[in-house]
């Protein structure tokens, strides 16, 4: 039988297969705990000194805590990495399809939050984990210090046409034939930087996990003047779904204490190398400190 993030018993071991192997690319000691919530336990993966200052940090659709953690290597040096899995969205999150249009997703945040016995955090979202980010610092700006964001979903939208031809008709390519060259016209529109685990990782993942068609919902203008707290937003130069510019500027106009930057030549995806990591880490660290 399927679930909400995998589509049968053999889908779920291959996720979880690349689950490890993208934990083992984090570089450092990681730890895996268990907490209560109103969806039932919640996986959540740990990194970094355990008495250094708390991160929480929230992944991308379809993919877990591991994958997030594989590319914020750097930051765990100076800060205690807490990465929950995202219901409906991992291998490792609650297997339940949260409603996009209520604070649900922001609830079940603060209930991790309660179970590890936090107060208020420091938050980064990436993409959908940016559109969950947002909405509990919208819910609860007393339980956020500090917002960043990057490539966040939720605050601007790009070309419907575009997404189609130059994502839908090579995902529907890649699922007739599954091929070397298919696989890289798939990922071509999302990755700025190959990585042949992530594409690999994208390709299988297509074919494991049951489809979303769901698209997080526009914050409007009262959602996001209500982010109180400072907030930094990076958007990326040529994502076709979020385009950074418009994110960046949405966010600068409308939010109390913003600061944002457009990142060149960067797709939705942005690099997996060392060198943006360690760019990502200090960005992050100033604005965290």
């Amino acid at each position: 039988m399927g679930s909400v993030a995998w589509k049968n018993e053999a889908a779920r071991a291959r996720l979880e297969r690349w689950f490890e192997r993208f934990r083992a690319r984090t570089g450092v000691p990681t730890e895996s705990r268990e907490v209560p919530t109103r969806h039932g336990p919640s996986h959540v993966l740990l990194a970094g000194p355990s008495d250094a200052p708390p991160l929480v940090c929230l992944h991308a659709m379809r993919t877990g805590s591991a994958h997030l953690l594989s590319e914020l290597g750097p930051l765990a040096a100076s800060f205690r990495l807490i990465a929950p899995d995202l219901p409906g969205q991992s291998v490792r999150g609650p297997q339940v399809k949260l409603p996009l249009n209520d604070d649900s997703a922001a609830r079940w945040l603060l209930d991790v939050l309660d179970g590890l016995g936090l107060g208020a955090v420091n938050l980064f979202g990436v993409s959908w984990g940016g559109f969950v980010a947002r909405l509990a610092a919208g819910a609860a700006p007393d339980r956020v210090r500090k917002l960043a964001l990057l490539v966040p979903a939720g605050v601007a939208s790009g070309s419907h046409w575009k997404g189609l031809t130059r994502m839908a008709l090579p995902m529907l390519r890649y699922r007739l034939r599954r091929s070397e060259r298919n696989l890289r016209r798939l990922v071509e529109p999302l990755f700025t930087t190959w990585d042949a685990d992530w594409a690999a990782y994208t390709g299988e993942a297509l074919g494991d996990m049951p489809v979303d068609m769901r698209i997080p919902p526009l914050a409007t203008d009262a959602d996001l003047r209500k982010l109180a707290m400072p907030v930094l937003v990076l958007g990326a130069a040529d994502d076709i779904s979020f385009p950074g510019d418009a994110v960046v500027r949405r966010i600068k106009a409308l939010v109390p204490h913003a600061d944002g930057e457009v990142i060149a030549g960067c797709k939705h995806c942005p690099p997996t190398t060392p060198e943006f990591r360690a760019w990502l880490a200090n960005r992050l660290t100033g604005f965290f400190a």
